[in-house]
């Protein structure tokens, strides 16, 4: 069988229109639940970051995965929603965790209004995807919105004690990590909350409360990871218009990522003993000698190859993952004609398929 996931060049306008597709339908739906009567710096903001250009991945996950196990989309648009929410407040907490200045192109909440605004903007954020968790109930009924319930609290863990991990490595300057330390992290923070919590909350959807909703796990395993290390890359070396973010941040916040912890692994002494003191200070503390350290790191992990060792690896979870994508959906009934808001069709369904299959080429050739 030819698929999209065969024909990268193929696959991304169909993975494009797809989302454009979908994140269009999430963000009105979103939109429209956000109160109008707000308090300053608050319920006008938690739709700042939702509203700037981004590609909706998320939504969209949760949207396809349910069309493509035979659901209808339109009674998965307020799960979509959630996930939206969640993740756009973990945006916000993460720019204040991180000291960010960018993002999507455009200040950060918290360096446009600061910390004070923002935080509050996520925690606002945070309520209003609970809000949506909530209305489950009366649309899907008790014992799914249950179960889609229990998936957004066990996604909020994994999220937490993830970032939890990275923020220590940074506290404490840990410069003795593992390519499997970075893995198990991405799995909690990146894949839980970017694949796995979508893509089991679209097949619960679409099968019912009694679905087994971790047959997309190793998809979403492989693929989050892949995701990561594809940000970890473009930071370091993506178009800084495209990206939307700032160029070598990760450097400057000393984040632990696959090419660092290979550049400690393949320094000299006197290298690596430069990279540990420049890890051992946060950003305000650097001095102003602190760019040409951040060049000079750019530099190092160059030479040591440690970018193509990133991109390798991203290559070797990605061909993983469309192995999983595609056994899971051969092994699933074609989706029918069905009832349910919005009339889901086979024709849906069918490019909800593709969409899945053509997912992996396209989380490692995106440029932001």
């Amino acid at each position: 069988m030819t698929t999209a996931a065969a024909h990268p060049a193929l696959g991304a306008p169909l993975v494009e229109r797809v989302l454009a597709r979908y994140r269009e339908r999430t963000l009105a739906e979103l939109l429209r639940h956000i109160p109008e009567q707000s308090p300053p710096y608050l319920y006008d903001l938690a739709a700042d970051y939702p509203t700037r250009p981004c590609k909706g991945l998320r939504a969209a996950l949760c949207l396809a995965t349910c069309a493509a196990f035979g659901g209808s989309p339109g009674r998965a648009l307020n799960p979509a929603v959630t996930v939206e929410l969640f993740h756009n407040a973990f945006l916000v907490h993460d720019d204040i965790q991180d000291g960010s200045e960018l993002r999507r192109g455009e200040p950060t909440l918290p360096a446009r209004y600061g910390v004070e605004v923002a935080l509050n903007v996520g925690n606002a954020t945070n309520l209003l995807g609970l809000r949506r968790v909530m209305a489950n109930r009366r649309a899907l009924g008790g014992e799914l919105a249950w179960r889609l319930f229990e998936e957004t609290e066990l996604m909020c863990r994994q999220s937490l004690e993830g970032q939890a991990m990275e923020i220590a490595w940074i506290r404490d300057n840990a410069c003795g990590l593992t390519s499997a330390d970075y893995y198990r992290m991405c799995l909690k923070k990146t894949s839980w909350y970017t694949f796995l919590y979508p893509c089991r909350s679209g097949l619960l959807v679409a099968e019912g409360a009694g679905a087994d909703a971790a047959r997309l796990d190793r998809f979403g395993w492989y693929l989050g990871a892949a995701f990561q290390i594809q940000d970890d890359v473009l930071n370091l070396v993506g178009e800084a218009e495209e990206y939307g973010k700032e160029i070598a941040g990760d450097l400057w916040e000393g984040k632990r990522t696959l090419m660092l912890i290979q550049l400690l692994e393949r320094a000299t002494p006197a290298e690596r003993a430069r990279v540990v003191r420049h890890l051992s200070l946060t950003r305000s503390q650097r001095g102003p000698g602190a760019a040409e350290d951040v060049a000079w790191l750019l530099d190092r992990m160059t030479a040591y190859d440690c970018v193509a060792h990133a991109q390798e690896a991203a290559a070797g979870l990605v061909a993983a993952a469309a192995r999983e994508i595609e056994a899971v959906l051969a092994a699933a009934p074609a989706a029918v004609d069905g009832p349910g808001d919005g009339g889901e069709d086979a024709e849906e369904a069918a490019e909800a398929r593709a969409f899945l299959l053509a997912l992996p080429d396209f989380v490692v050739a995106r440029g932001r």
